[in-house]
C-alpha cells in the first residue's frame, strides 16, 4: 500500500504541472496588444471616480467590454479600487471573460499581495505609479509581475517620475495627463514628456483624449497607445465612441 503513495503523488503532480502550463499559456499579451493595433485604444472600465461621482448608474463590466471589443479596442483597463471608484476584482473577472482582449488591473499597488491577486484574477498586466514609490521599489515590483507572466504599465506624470519609469526598466510607460494630486486634466503634459521616451519604449498616453484629432496629435509626437475611460463611460454609446476614435 505505501509503495503505492510515491506513484500516486507523482501522477498528482505531473496533472498539476499540465494545470500550470495552462494557466500560463492563457494570458493574453497586454504588449502585443498595444503593438498590433494603430491607433491601440485601451478603453477602460469604471463606475465612478473621485472627481466626478458616478459615472454609469447601470454598470454591467461584461457587457461594456463586449462594446468595446466590437470597437476596436486592443485592450482594457478595469478599476478594480472599491472605496474610491466602487470598483471590484469581480469587475476584471467578468470584463475578461466576455472578451478575448488582454485586460489590465487599474488600481493602486504598493505591494506584491495585490500583484498576486491580480494574476489570480485573471489580469494580463498591472499598473504601477510612480508618484507613490521610490524607483528601487518600482523595479522590484515590475519584476515580480513578470515572474508572474504580466506585463507592467508604468505611470509617471512629469519628468522626475518619467525618468524614475524609464530608470525601473519598463518598457511600457503611459503619461497621466491628469495630476493625481489635483485632477486637472490637460494633453500637454503628454506633448511636454514625449522627446524623453527611448524608441523602444510604448509610449501611453492616459485621460483626457476626447477626439480622433487628440489621438492624431499624439501619435504625431510618438504615442502609440492610448487609455481612454470616462470620454467612452459617458457616451450614450460608447462602441460608436470607440469607433469614431480607431477608424
Amino acid at each position: 500500500m505505501s509503495a503505492a503513495v510515491p506513484d500516486i503523488l507523482s501522477r498528482i503532480v505531473a496533472t498539476k504541472r499540465v494545470e500550470v502550463e495552462h494557466l500560463r499559456a492563457s494570458r493574453r499579451s497586454f504588449r502585443a496588444a498595444l503593438e498590433g493595433h494603430k491607433p491601440a485604444v485601451i478603453a477602460e472600465l469604471k463606475k465612478a471616480s473621485p472627481s466626478k461621482g458616478t459615472l454609469i448608474e447601470e454598470y454591467h463590466p461584461g457587457q461594456i467590454a463586449h462594446f468595446y471589443q466590437s470597437g476596436g479596442a486592443a485592450a482594457l483597463s478595469v478599476l478594480t479600487d472599491r472605496n474610491y471608484f466602487q470598483g471590484s476584482l469581480q469587475d476584471l473577472h467578468t470584463a475578461r471573460a466576455a472578451t478575448h482582449l488582454p485586460v489590465l488591473r487599474k488600481d493602486f499597488m504598493i505591494d506584491e499581495v495585490q500583484i498576486a491577486e491580480a494574476m489570480a484574477a485573471g489580469a494580463d498586466a498591472i499598473l504601477l505609479i510612480a508618484a507613490i514609490m521610490d524607483v528601487t521599489r518600482l523595479r522590484a515590483l515590475r519584476q515580480f509581475a513578470e515572474t508572474l507572466g504580466l506585463d507592467v504599465l508604468v505611470e509617471a506624470h512629469d519628468e522626475k517620475e518619467l525618468a524614475a519609469a524609464l530608470e525601473s526598466g519598463a518598457t511600457i510607460v503611459g503619461v497621466n495627463n491628469r495630476d493625481l494630486r489635483t485632477f486637472q486634466v490637460s494633453l500637454e503634459t503628454s506633448i511636454r514628456l514625449a522627446p524623453m521616451f527611448p524608441k523602444d519604449v510604448i509610449a501611453v498616453s492616459e485621460s483626457g483624449i476626447q477626439s480622433r484629432a487628440d489621438i492624431d496629435r499624439l501619435m504625431d509626437v510618438g504615442y502609440r497607445a492610448f487609455l481612454i475611460g470616462e470620454h467612452l463611460m459617458k457616451a450614450a454609446d460608447p462602441m460608436a465612441a470607440l469607433r469614431e476614435l480607431t477608424a
